[in-house]
């Protein structure tokens, strides 16, 4: 299970309104001058011996009404001025506190000192409430706010004010009742509707969502930000038509509203329209260059549709932005790990975990990656960890399945599986694994009615695919050979569309500069930087052509460890080619890359193998460089029929092979490269180095051709190699299932059932290997 690609990038509610600016009421000031001397109109100053009069202090109902009507610079200045003769007047603290707060000057002393002078007025730790929320101050802001409503519970902006505070601290289950003790007061606020609205989308109660911000809508029937948020909602309760509608309507009414427009492309793409997605998160990011959402959204829809190279443009750039979004760092090793980057991936879920511990689908990612570098027991734990967080996260309950298949407990697999299939149905992804883990059967109707449904509605493509592949194994299990083609040929053609387009110009180039630099002159030359160790034994071939079942007969000798497929010489062939470009020999890369790749063979090999096998079937390409650096080494090649081998590529859901997979012709073209290149190491390998291994000799004579094997790689007979399926032992290729069982030879021949389908690979007929040599 590869980490998800569909989740969209969380996207706030258009509107969250702001807090209190300050409120001023004279009900909390006795309107009876002898109960409040400030109150008391100004005394008359008679002119004695002075040529003018001299102005009297401001009433304090004056300065309110100033506050009131927006001339806040008055009022400040009246307030100050009547401080200067009344400092200790709580009131006129708190009027001066509240036009400071709304010019937006530093208001906390004054508003400080109101409460200081008056602990018993509402209103007064309302507003520092406000404005200590506005600091982003948050404790300090709801202890204020709370002692409000201690001393008021009906105050109405008290109970907004501290509700929306416990949303901005990520607590809106508490905001959710005040929310609604506001709405009592004053049933008709659309404003308080809509953080309702917002918070319960935040708790994703969606459906109560969308009632709040219907009841807003009721109120302000023309405002954007709330059609907004009902898009959204409605979004997420999977009402996609209405979503789209709705974020409409919010354009209409407000064309450069940046959320909007995130929010219809999260619906497009929801509804499978990428190309009009893409469209809309274009938008956004034109009207702000800096949303950081719309463009973690954008990458995510362009990594859906193939386009891995913009995607990850856009993720680094969303992490330039804020390097601190747990988020954007996932979005990354999820791309990454697309990009057969594990190293890089594995270190961007790490600094996502890193940034939030509880992140379940950084977790589940992560445990993706360690599991395709080979890391099992990690990414066990990672799924533990992520199911410690939400156990009913059905990705993570099937990647653990996965893993357990991986080690050979299938019977427990298949439990997580039925597990993860009890919470989610329909979870395309698990709905794969099923099919992918056992062979299906006439008793499967009910699987088969879950993934045709799943099929007739708007999917990613990913899942698309898988369940076309999916059910392609489903119709071969049952020797239904024209429907299995046809579902096959469908997930291929999807596949097209999700990764780049195959060029074989380029791999007949890369096939020719290797022929020429790697003549038989230089590769048996000694060259420094060589290593003298034996450990490293290559599986060389196709896939898909019995490189997992060599390495798991092999790996079952106890002199022997099994590392599986080794990402290592495909970057250790750039390097030499680059010190060529650069006038350099190449020679001068052999020690560093003999020195990392023994250190990644053998980190997790324990201490008594004396040979550690790489099976990754690619390195057929670097065959001449290996041994240059390891001219010790030992490499078998496995063959095997090439109308077997081509077919089992296509039927597979290969992910890192999609480029050249996908097409019958373009692997024709792959094979007859490959044919190539193997002629040129033949002819120039030294014989002991290089070993054939026709996949059809080993099924049919297993022991035998085990013994030439272990002779081969110098070790002696073990009788263990031919109980191979009982090693317990972790194995991540889509062969996982076949080397748990006994040597067959049932697949031999595959591609008579086929055989109407195969025009483009008949050439490859004449190719066939001769079983007998080696």
């Amino acid at each position: 299970m590869s980490p998800s690609r569909n989740d969209p990038c969380p996207c706030g509610s258009g509107k969250r309104y702001k807090h209190c600016c300050g409120v001023l009421t004279t009900a909390t000031v006795s309107a009876d001058p002898a109960a409040h001397p400030s109150m008391a109109p100004p005394a008359q100053t008679v002119a004695v011996a002075q040529p003018t009069a001299v102005a009297q202090p401001m009433a304090v109902a004056t300065i309110v009404a100033l506050v009131n009507v927006g001339r806040l610079g008055e009022a400040e200045q009246a307030a100050r001025t009547r401080l200067q003769g009344e400092p200790d007047d709580g009131v006129l603290w708190k009027i001066l506190g509240v036009a400071l707060l709304r010019q937006g000057k530093d208001s906390l002393p004054a508003l400080r000192r109101a409460t200081q002078l008056l602990p018993d007025d509402a209103e007064a730790h309302s507003n520092l409430g406000a404005a200590l929320s506005a600091r982003r101050l948050w404790e300090e802001a709801l202890a204020s706010l709370w002692r409000a409503l201690e001393i008021q519970p009906r105050n109405l902006q008290a109970l907004v004010d501290t509700a929306n505070t416990l949303c901005a601290v990520g607590r809106p289950g508490e905001a959710v009742p005040l929310y609604q003790r506001a709405l009592e007061v004053d049933p008709g606020l659309a404003e308080v509707h809509n953080n309702l609205g917002n918070a319960f989308q935040e708790l994703r109660q969606c459906a109560q969502a969308v009632a709040c911000y219907r009841q807003a809508l009721a109120g302000r029937p023309d405002d954007a930000e709330i059609h907004c948020n009902l898009g959204n909602a409605l979004r997420q309760l999977g009402e996609l038509d209405e979503a789209i509608d709705s974020s409409r309507r919010a354009l209409a009414l407000e064309p450069r509203l940046v959320m909007a427009h995130n929010n219809l492309g999260l619906a497009l793409a929801a509804h499978g329209r990428p190309a009009e997605a893409a469209a809309s998160f274009r938008q956004a990011l034109a009207l702000n260059g800096r949303f950081v959402e719309a463009m973690n959204n954008l990458g995510n829809v362009l990594r859906d549709q193939g386009e891995q190279r913009e995607a990850l443009s856009l993720y680094r750039q969303a992490l330039a932005l804020d390097p601190q979004r747990a988020d954007s760092h996932c979005y990354l090793g999820s791309a990454l790990f697309d990009s057969g980057e594990v190293g890089e991936s594995i270190a961007s879920f790490q600094r996502a975990l890193a940034l939030k511990p509880d992140h379940p689908r950084a977790r589940v990612g992560l445990a993706s990656a360690l599991r395709l570098a080979g890391r099992i027991e990690e990414a066990q734990a990672s799924c533990r960890a992520a199911l410690a967080a939400d156990p009913r996260h059905v990705e993570a309950i099937a990647l653990l399945g996965d893993l357990r298949a991986d080690c050979g407990d299938l019977a427990q697999a298949q439990q997580l599986f039925e597990q993860a299939i009890a919470i989610d149905p329909h979870s395309p992804a698990v709905l794969c694994s099923i099919a992918a883990h056992r062979k299906m059967t006439g008793a499967d109707a009910d699987w088969v009615s879950r993934v045709e449904a799943l099929l007739d509605r708007r999917l990613s493509l990913e899942h698309e695919i898988g369940l076309r592949f999916a059910l392609g194994k489903y119709h071969d299990d049952l020797g239904q050979f024209a429907q299995a083609f046809d579902h096959y040929r469908r997930a291929n053609e999807l596949s097209k569309r999700h990764a780049p387009r195959f060029e074989r110009s380029r791999l007949t180039q890369q096939v020719d500069r290797t022929l020429r630099t790697f003549d038989r002159a230089f590769v048996r030359a000694p060259h420094a930087g060589a290593s003298a160790v034996r450990v490293p034994v290559l599986i060389i071939g196709m896939p898909r052509s019995g490189t997992s079942l060599a390495e798991q007969i092999l790996a079952s000798h106890p002199q022997v460890f099994g590392a599986g497929e080794v990402r290592f010489w495909d970057s250790a062939f750039a390097a030499f080619e680059q010190a060529l470009g650069e006038g350099r020999s190449g020679e001068d890369t052999f020690a560093d890359s003999a020195r990392e790749y023994l250190a990644r063979l053998t980190a997790a090999a324990p201490g008594g193998a004396a040979h550690v096998i790489d099976k990754m079937p690619a390195n057929f390409l670097y065959a001449g460089l290996i041994h240059a650096v390891f001219p010790h080494a030992r490499i078998l090649h496995m063959r095997r029929d090439p109308l077997d081998t081509c077919l089992s590529i296509y039927f597979q859901n290969f992910v890192d092979m999609r480029s050249f997979a996908s097409d019958l012709e373009d692997l024709a073209h792959y094979y007859r490269e490959y044919l190539r290149i193997l002629e040129h190491w033949r002819a120039v390998l030294p014989c002991e180095t290089l070993l054939e291994v026709p996949y059809e000799a080993l099924v049919s004579d297993q022991e035998g051709w085990t013994r030439r094997m272990l002779k081969f790689i110098g070790l002696p007979w073990d009788a263990r190699c031919l109980d191979f399926h009982r090693t317990e032992r972790a194995v991540i290729t889509a062969s996982r299932a076949q080397v748990r069982r006994k040597i067959s030879a049932a697949s031999v021949g595959r591609w008579r059932n086929y055989a109407d389908h195969l025009a483009a690979l008949r050439p490859l007929a004449d190719a066939r290997p001769d079983h007998a040599q080696g």
